[in-house]
């Protein structure tokens, strides 16, 4: 799970998982709403797959992202056990 809370830190890759909401994307599209450098992306995109909020398919030379929902919801409920949500007092 913090490999989960690492991911979720940074603003960009907050971003990236909003994006994947709608959808798989190249990760090429992915980065073109960004600006910055491609290592620095496929930093970002690295660190949300090995928290595993994210699926990477590769076509060729592209690699396809999809959101792991699941993940995201595991993390979600994390976040509502810490702070005693969902509980009746």
């Amino acid at each position: 799970m913090n490999k989960t809370f690492k991911a979720l830190a940074h603003p960009v890759r907050r971003e990236i998982l909003s994006m994947l909401r709608d959808g798989p994307m190249i990760s090429g599209d992915i980065a073109t709403r960004f600006d910055m450098a491609w290592p620095t992306m496929t930093g970002h995109l690295k660190v949300l797959k090995e928290a595993g909020l994210v699926h990477g398919e590769r076509f060729g030379t592209q690699i396809r992202y999809r959101l792991n929902a699941g993940a995201a919801e595991e993390a979600i409920a994390a976040l509502m056990a810490l702070f005693g949500k969902g509980e009746e007092k």
